[in-house]
């Protein structure tokens, strides 16, 4: 099978373990840079340039950058275009990028969810603050990622505060309530086409509730529950994602979705598990390619 991973750096961790895991199992792979992939758009004839070479594979794994979204899943779009899999299809990865429109998807496949409000206007805050049951709250940035943009705000003048600065800035913010029991801990499921492989529960830094191991967080095995494995592979499903990493919360009233990540990091899964992870998702795609595309 010739396979590409369209990742920025070859040198990232979770880049280097799927080139290893490929090569292992006797595959053609390389690290493709898509924001140097140059497309042709034409009827019937799709094609890609790589640094000015004919890019021709029978499967690719999209390591977009949320940064680069848009050019990513346009490159992702035109490999699909071309009858190329991909572990991640590019209408997937823009549902995961957009936290409102996954929380909004989520909620209306019946999964759990921290309650959760949205509102333009300064005018509502109140309003805001009181749908998620008043403070303490927590207030996101629709483009934070790995804990970026993420504020506890401990009393209601506190919240009202963050939220009307963020509003000054025209940034794009969600409201949500704040899981109290769950301790400054969460749940990282890392689901691969129907199940869970591999899971770890996260701690966040003396003094943060963040649990992003990049935030100086810590990171131990542990085993789910029926229903915790059972939400965590709807949540994939219902985004369209066959790879993902889904973020709980262990709360009174069970597990609750709080994001799933299209482009989850191996590092950490790996590190804390033992579990071969990256051979796994080269194990699923080998199942997804038929001989007859591979060639």
């Amino acid at each position: 099978m010739r396979l590409g991973i369209l990742s920025r750096k070859a040198s990232l961790y979770s880049t280097r373990r799927l080139k290893e895991a490929a090569k292992q199992r006797g595959h053609d792979v390389r690290v493709v840079n898509f924001l140097r992939c140059t497309m042709a758009v034409r009827p019937k004839d799709p094609e890609i340039r790589y640094r000015g070479e004919l890019l021709e594979l029978d499967a690719i794994i999209p390591r977009i950058g949320a940064s680069v979204t848009f050019y990513g899943t346009a490159v992702v779009r035109q490999f699909e275009m071309m009858g190329v899999y991909t572990s991640a299809e590019s209408q997937a990865i823009t549902r995961s990028r957009d936290k409102l429109r996954a929380l909004q998807l989520l909620s209306r496949a019946g999964l759990g969810l921290p309650v959760t409000a949205f509102a333009r206007s300064v005018k509502d805050t109140h309003d805001v603050i009181d749908l998620v049951g008043g403070a303490p709250l927590i207030v996101k940035l629709l483009e934070g990622t790995q804990g970026r943009g993420v504020v506890l705000a401990e009393t209601a003048k506190a919240a009202e505060s963050v939220i009307d600065a963020f509003r000054q800035l025209n940034a794009n913010i969600l409201v949500q309530e704040f899981i109290k029991e769950a301790g400054g801990t969460d749940v990282r499921a890392f689901v691969v086409g129907d199940r869970v492989v591999a899971s770890m529960r996260r701690q966040g830094a003396p003094g943060d509730f963040r649990s992003n191991l990049h935030r100086g967080g810590t990171a131990e095995a542990t085993k789910l529950s029926t229903v915790e494995r059972r939400t965590a592979v709807m949540a994939a499903k219902t985004l369209g994602l066959y790879v993902a990493g889904v973020d709980l919360l262990r709360s009174n009233r069970g597990p609750l979705i709080m994001e799933v990540n299209s482009s989850p990091g191996l590092e950490g899964i790996e590190g804390a598990t033992g579990v071969d992870v990256a051979g796994e998702i080269i194990e699923y795609i080998e199942n997804q390619v038929t001989p007859t595309e591979s060639g």
